[in-house]
């Protein structure tokens, strides 16, 4: 229970359905370092005595599960590594894999509970097989951000609003008399609340500017930068040169210290490499037709899927796509449900 709307009504939903409910809430970084005095974040001291308020209205029982170190080796220096190697990270997927379906659920077993709950808007289907599918509210949706749970863990998960809009949630709060009802979202990076992930970084690591040339896909040196690490693909402000049409960083070169810039046009790709790829689908074929999604707000987009065994996947894209960004996630989908996904590992020309 992070002390919003969302996870205060699950709690509620799977009460009135006679489960015997148990609050949790993770404190998983100092309050000091937080931004707990801005509304649209997550694990402030206000948030966790929203979760606490909310637990006494309905009745269960409220735990704080202090998981600050695991937090902090397993997605805070995940975060800073990557931008360390000229790709883009995810601490959210990383998050719902090693803390809230990973730290969490051990703790839930400790306390011989059957399942984990929470607020996220995705559905769970088991029938001869577990699927993982969007939710109703597609608005909503977060089946991307999920993509990296095994079945065996979708097995003890349990998502109650995967069938409800966001103001079905709303509503229902505010009928249950719930303090919550009209909270606002978290929308940041709970660790980087002001989303400077640069200051962040330069922070966390202690580190200096480092200058390094800004270039053409041909070589020519347009300007200088301050440190790879403050890039992304597709990022076009903030590159510090002016050119007769927008720029846009096309590839980073972190050995080099280089920052690749080019048109728009030379921002979209088709083909990339996956690493690391979760096949949730039993029975996918080798190479198959499937949509596939290079961000959370990426609009699926129709790909030819080929499966390279191992943990390895090719996808090529049926139309170019803008900003394929290295350290992101590729999900894979049949329709609502999805097959697989992987990391984004590199661009194939």
């Amino acid at each position: 229970m992070s002390g919003g709307v969302d996870s205060s009504v699950a709690a509620a939903i799977l009460k009135e359905a006679g489960y015997e409910v148990i609050g949790a809430t993770m404190k998983i970084w100092p309050k000091e370092l937080c931004g707990q005095e801005k509304e649209k974040t997550c694990c402030s001291l206000k948030d966790i005595e929203d979760a606490r308020k909310v637990s006494r209205d309905l009745g269960i029982r409220h735990y704080v599960l202090n998981l600050e170190e695991d937090f902090r080796k397993d997605v805070i220096d995940y975060f800073a590594d990557e931008y360390f190697s000229g790709r883009t990270p995810n601490p959210c997927i990383v998050c719902n894999e090693k803390i809230k379906f990973g730290s969490l659920l051990k703790k839930a077993e400790s306390l011989d509970c059957d399942f984990i709950a929470t607020g996220h808007y995705a559905r769970i289907e088991i029938n001869y097989s577990i699927r993982l599918r969007e939710s109703a509210d597609k608005a909503k949706d977060q089946s991307y951000v999920l993509f990296c749970l095994k079945q065996s863990r979708l097995k003890k998960i349990l998502f109650p609003l995967g069938a409800l809009t966001k103001n079905n949630v709303r509503l229902k709060a505010k009928e249950l008399g719930l303090n919550v009802h009209d909270k606002p979202d978290s929308q940041e990076i709970c660790f980087v609340p002001d989303n400077d992930y640069s200051g962040f970084i330069k922070k966390y690591r202690d580190i200096k500017p480092q200058k390094g040339d800004v270039i053409d896909s041909s070589g020519k040196a347009l300007g200088q930068h301050a440190g790879f690490w403050n890039f992304t693909i597709g990022q076009r402000r903030g590159l510090g040169i002016a050119g007769k049409a927008p720029l846009y960083v096309i590839e980073i070169k972190p050995k080099q210290n280089i920052v690749v810039v080019g048109g728009a046009g030379d921002a979209k790709k088709k083909k990339f490499l996956v690493k690391r790829v979760n096949w949730l689908e039993k029975g996918v074929k080798k190479e198959t037709e499937l949509e596939v999604k290079i961000r959370y707000n990426h609009k699926k987009a129709k790909a030819l899927v080929k499966d390279l065994g191992g943990d390895a996947a090719e996808i090529d894209f049926k139309e170019p796509q803008n900003a394929i960004t290295p350290g992101q996630a590729a999900v894979f989908y049949d329709g609502e449900y999805v097959t697989g996904g992987g990391w984004i590992d590199k661009i194939i020309p």
